[in-house]
Formats: C-alpha cells, sequence, structure tokens
C-alpha cells in the first residue's frame, strides 16, 4: 500500500500553486515561490485580511492508534477534497513531517492513496527547509550557551543545571546522552548534554504556537535554558540570543502553501509531535486559513488522548478561537487490536473482538463530550472489513447515538468522505452548548495533571516521583503554576503503559519528570517512559528507500 502511496502521487496533475493561491484570493505578491508548486505565504497577508470573518474550524482526531493504523491525516485530507465536492469553500491544514520518523516506521504526514497532500516527495523529505531552520535555531543558543561559559560566564550558568538540550531531526537513541567539550581547554568546558529531536524542542512549540513575528521573538526571549549557581533561572534573554534565534526563524514562521491531489488548497506548517510535544500545527497557519476560508480542517496527533487534549485545551486559548466540531477516526483494524487481535490475523472476521475494542471509542467520544462540541466518527474502511464488522459498528454508533459516516478516502479522494463532509455541517448546526475546556489558567499544575488524567485517560489518580514533586514546588516559586500542561504519554494506551490495548481500567498515571518550555507558555510532564528522541527500528524504512537514475524517489510512504 505505501508504494501505491507513492505511486499516485507520482502521477498526480498538480496545478501551479499561483492558481491554487487564486482559489483563495491570494496573488502571486502575496507569496514566496519555492518552484512551480509550493509556496510560502507572506504574513502581511495576516494584515490584509483583518476584517475577514472567520471560518469555522474542524479538528480531526482518532482512536488510540495501534500497529494496524488509523488514517487520520489520509482522512483529513479526504475530507477537504470532499467539502469542495458538495461546493463549501475549505482548506485543510497540516504539520509538517519530521524526518526521523520518515526514516523510522510512521513513514510522513501527506495521507494515502486518493487523499494525499503533493508534491508528497518534497513534503516528506525537506521541503521548505522549516525543520532545518528550526534545528539551527535551537542549535544556536546550545552554541551561545557553551561559548558564553567558554569566555568568562559572566551569566554564572551553572553547566550541571543547563536543561536546555541539542536537537536533530532524526532517530537517534545514541544522542540521548552525551558529553561535550572533549579535547582540551581549547574545547569549551566538558559537560554533559544531549539531544531532542528537533520535533520535541521547545523551538518548534514556540514557532508553532507564536501570532506572528514579534510574539514569535517575545516567546524565544523567555525561554529558560537552565539556572546559575544560586539556583535563579537563565533566559535566553538573559543571553542576548533572542534576536539571532529569531532572525534564522524569519523565513520558517511563513506558512507553507500546497494542494492535495484534487487541486484543493492545503497550508502545511510546524510539526510538534503529539506523545512528546504538543501535536498540532502553527497558529499562525490555522488562524490564516480562517480568513481564507469558510471551513477549516485541521489534526492533531494521534488519539483524542493526546492531539486533541492538547488542541483543545493548549493551542485553542493560545490561539483565541472556540472549534466547531471533531472528527474521531476509527478503523475496524485497530478496532480488533484494542479488542486483543494480533496483527497478523487482522484479516479474519472477528466481531468479537470489534466489539470489545470499541471501548477504546467509547472513551475517546466521552473525551470529546467533555468539551462540549459535536462531533462524528469516521469510519476509515479498509477492504479487509466485512460487511458483518461494518455493520456491527454502526449498529453500536446508532444504538448510542453518535453521529457517523463511513469514509473511503484512500479508494475514492473526496467523493469518498461526502457523506462525511455532510454529517460534520449537520452537526455544527445542531450544536446545542458552548465549547468549554477541561482547566482554568488559575487552576494549579496538580489539579490540571489530575484532570486530565482523569478525565481524558480514565486513571483514578496521579502518582509523582520525588524528582517531579520537587519540581512542582520550585514551579511554583517561580509563578509558572498558571502556565498550561503538555503531557508526554505513549500514544498507543490511554494510560502510560504502551502494551495496554482498549479501556485501562484502575490505573495511575506516574509523573517522572516536569520540564518548563516558557516560551512555549506550558509545562510538559513526562509520564512512563516516553523519550524526547526517539530511536530507530531493527529495519527502518530508510532500508527500503531509493532514488532512480531520473531522480525519483522508490520506497517513500
Amino acid at each position: 500500500m505505501e508504494n501505491m502511496d507513492l505511486k499516485i502521487a507520482q502521477q498526480a496533475k498538480m496545478d501551479k500553486i499561483v492558481d491554487i493561491a487564486k482559489q483563495l484570493g491570494l496573488d502571486e505578491n502575496d507569496l514566496e515561490l519555492y518552484g512551480n508548486y509550493k509556496a510560502k505565504i507572506n504574513l502581511d497577508v495576516q494584515k490584509k485580511l483583518a476584517n475577514r470573518p472567520d471560518g469555522k474550524v474542524i479538528l480531526v482526531t482518532a482512536i488510540n492508534p495501534t500497529p494496524a493504523g488509523e488514517g487520520k491525516s489520509t482522512t483529513t485530507v479526504g475530507l477537504g477534497q470532499a467539502f469542495a465536492k458538495i461546493g463549501e469553500k475549505a482548506i485543510i491544514a497540516l504539520r509538517e513531517p519530521s524526518f526521523g520518523p520518515v526514516m523510522g516506521v510512521k513513514g510522513g504526514a501527506a495521507g494515502g492513496g486518493h487523499a494525499q497532500v503533493v508534491p508528497m516527495e518534497d513534503l516528506n523529505l525537506h521541503f521548505t527547509g522549516d525543520l532545518h531552520a528550526i534545528t539551527t535555531a535551537n542549535n544556536a543558543i546550545s552554541a551561545i550557551i557553551d561559548n558564553h561559559i567558554h569566555q568568562g560566564n559572566d551569566l554564572n550558568i551553572d553547566p550541571r543545571r543547563i536543561t536546555w538540550k541539542r536537537c536533530l531531526d532524526m532517530n537517534d537513541r545514541a544522542l540521548r546522552q552525551v558529553i561535550v567539550g572533549l579535547g582540551g581547554i581549547g574545547n569549551s568546558l566538558p559537560r554533559e548534554d544531549g539531544f531532542n529531536i528537533t520535533v520535541a524542542s521547545e523551538i518548534m512549540a514556540v514557532l508553532c504556537l507564536a501570532k506572528d513575528l514579534n510574539d514569535l521573538k517575545v516567546r524565544v526571549k523567555r525561554i529558560v535554558i537552565g539556572y546559575t549557581y544560586d539556583r535563579k533561572t537563565v533566559t535566553v534573554g538573559d543571553l542576548g540570543a533572542e534576536g539571532a534565534v529569531t532572525l534564522i526563524l524569519r523565513d520558517a514562521v511563513k506558512p507553507n502553501l500546497v494542494q492535495t491531489l484534487e487541486n484543493t488548497p492545503a497550508l502545511v506548517h510546524g510539526g510538534p509531535f503529539a506523545n512528546i510535544a504538543h501535536g498540532c500545527n502553527s497558529i499562525i497557519a490555522t488562524n490564516l486559513a480562517r480568513k481564507l476560508a469558510d471551513y477549516v480542517i485541521t489534526e492533531a496527533g494521534f488519539g483524542a488522548d493526546l492531539g486533541a487534549e492538547k488542541f483543545l485545551n493548549i493551542k485553542t486559548a493560545q490561539a483565541g478561537f472556540d472549534p466547531s466540531a471533531v472528527v474521531i477516526v476509527a478503523t475496524i483494524r485497530a478496532l480488533k487490536m484494542h479488542g486483543g487481535v494480533k496483527k497478523d490475523d487482522l484479516k479474519q472476521e472477528n466481531v468479537e473482538a470489534l466489539t470489545q475494542g470499541l471501548e477504546n471509542l467509547a472513551k475517546h467520544i466521552e473525551t470529546i463530550q467533555a468539551f462540549n462540541l459535536p462531533y462524528v466518527v469516521a469510519i476509515n474502511h479498509f477492504v479487509s472489513d466485512t460487511d458483518a464488522e461494518v455493520q456491527a459498528l454502526a449498529d453500536w454508533l446508532k444504538a448510542g447515538k453518535h453521529p457517523y459516516a463511513l469514509s473511503q478516502v484512500w479508494e475514492k479522494g473526496g467523493e469518498g468522505a461526502v457523506d462525511l463532509a455532510r454529517a460534520v455541517i449537520e452537526a455544527i448546526g445542531q450544536a446545542k452548548q458552548p465549547f468549554k475546556r477541561l482547566y482554568a489558567p488559575e487552576d494549579s499544575l496538580e489539579h490540571k495533571i489530575a484532570t486530565i488524567a482523569k478525565t481524558v485517560y480514565g486513571a483514578k489518580g496521579v502518582n509523582y516521583t520525588k524528582e517531579a514533586q520537587n519540581q512542582l514546588r520550585k514551579f511554583k516559586r517561580e509563578g509558572w503554576d498558571t502556565l498550561q500542561v503538555c503531557m508526554a504519554k505513549t500514544q498507543m494506551s490511554l494510560s502510560d503503559d504502551p502494551k495496554v490495548y482498549g479501556r485501562p481500567k484502575d490505573f495511575t498515571i506516574t509523573v517522572r519528570e516536569l520540564r518548563p518550555s516558557i516560551g512555549a507558555g506550558f509545562i510538559v510532564a513526562l509520564t512512563g517512559e516516553m523519550m524526547t528522541m526517539p530511536g530507530l527500528p531493527k529495519q527502518p524504512a530508510a532500508m527500503q528507500m531509493d532514488v532512480d537514475e531520473d531522480g525519483n524517489a522508490q520506497g517513500l510512504f
């Protein structure tokens, strides 16, 4: 199927990107062209469109993913194409792929089948260089920190308490913990360091949460990089590096315009992971999309316990809008895995396992209901799904009075989601309650974490390591208690144990460490064994990749 995705993408008949821009009322002067089929949108367009009415934002989320896949990005792309099919002005807003998972096992983030964003090869490789710029900005801060210490350390930075890490857009477990500065007195002071993957860097979060270039600089300035010998915080602003960092990011902060296979517009910008970061595309892109179309269809990473929770509690609060509806993607394949079926046995009909796996879907529906949002369940159809399995899922949804529609976007593109598009519009029209977030800014960090754990995960409580308890007290003294919370948790389970499928009961969440992301405006709570630098699998996807004599990609998905 992966090879089919690439083949379909390579056969796409793309429109010139200036023509895609015209669909949105933009002209070539509003763009910075990167060839014929991709462009950045100049930030002055924000002012140009300021008086336009705002479009409605539709979030696409999913059940907990399994190795069988759930097709959230594919559904998002197909739904955007479907809105065009029924005559609605819509735009999709996605995250950029991270190079690490592309080379690893997850693949890219361009959708699949006949519901893809193109040029797919560009998107999954270097695209417009945003992730390279973010990596460079991050590592510039690291270089300035070490140089500052080497040149006399006027800020009295304690090298043992530097919290800022270098980053690389690659899965590389060997870089999780390193020693820098070896080789003698001319190579700076030796100290412990480490690498995050670029999409887990606070620079990525800051770029995605900034409202404009000036806001970006303000956020960069307040990033905490470590502590002095007398344990006072040290920021990028204290180093005087915010100007240089913002300069490095001045082009990366501009949203990228591309298109779908059906030549509908797509904004693809920013790419924080949702299991270790906040999992949403940039606020600049989403807010711009709201001015350019009547409907904005966006996605947030992994299941509703991660991406959707962070989109609804963090991103919408900082962006200043309320979402209009949520699409919850579910596949029969994944539901059967949540019901106990092994991946190799998924092609065999198993209504009983499907029924047991529905508890996972039920929990994610409850989570969206907690936000008072209308929703539609999208049954992402696979050819291996039997009529009996589809009927069993439909009967369960009907019995619970859950709106749903069959989605066949991989096979049929936009035509395969026309019913879903109409169901979403109907759900928006029937909304009765105002949107609400799960916690208030003045709530304590402990209350926010407990609320997420209990309401979203279904946990009975939260345990803290001694280190995390000490950090809670310190953060309260620093005045960080009113910040939002970004939970770092496995995507595979509602719990913090990736091996527990379905809907676990009677479990607790363990917070082992808290990390301040003051520029982003949240505290990261690391649970379980979550790593901010993933590793490659035994058989990386990179081993299947190649390029032919004409320069065409092979093995990319």
